[in-house]
């Protein structure tokens, strides 16, 4: 049986994503030209808590999107006809945009390439910015978030769990052993 370690409460998520936020109005010099874009699922709920967190701070609306890697997985070479697709929305243009790509645990990195990918394939932003809750590390391509929660060593064996509740709002973040 796994056994769980709260990494963060509802109250260090909750500074975390406030902390996140802050940084990126600090680095992009506020949100002009800014758009949040989150992978689905985690991602995307985290996204939306960003943009709203942001949104308080600045006191305009930051644009949220969300983007599905399915297809654009390394993994699933001729298995691709037999996973769930979900639905990219990105109800803006990425063309010129600074893009804040929004996940939840940052792992191998081969996640956010495929992101990249399909952030791409919508046009060509001015740049990609990476913010996870989680950083984990065991890259196997060479990615780095711009905006870390919290950085979490971990073995490979281990597992990293963000727990949402029933309005996706992330309540705690869990080690699994």
């Amino acid at each position: 049986m796994a056994e769980n370690t709260v990494i963060l409460d509802g109250t260090g998520v909750k500074r975390a994503l406030t902390r996140i936020a802050h940084e990126v109005l600090e680095k992009n010099k506020g949100v002009e030209g800014l758009v949040l874009v989150g992978i689905r699922t985690g991602g995307v709920h985290l996204a939306h808590d960003l943009g709203s967190r942001l949104s308080e701070i600045e006191g305009v609306e930051v644009p949220v999107g969300a983007v599905d890697i399915t297809m654009y997985r390394d993994d699933i070479k001729g298995h691709a006809e037999h996973l769930p697709v979900g639905k990219t929305e990105l109800p803006f243009s990425v063309e010129g945009k600074k893009v804040v790509l929004v996940d939840d645990v940052l792992f191998t990195g081969r996640t956010i390439r495929a992101a990249m990918d399909a952030i791409i394939d919508q046009g060509r932003p001015s740049c990609i910015q990476l913010a996870v809750l989680v950083d984990r590390g065991h890259r196997d391509l060479p990615i780095r978030a711009d905006f870390v929660g919290r950085n979490v060593p971990t073995s490979r064996s281990e597992n990293i769990m963000v727990v949402f509740d029933g309005d996706n709002k992330p309540t705690e973040v869990l080690l699994q052993k």
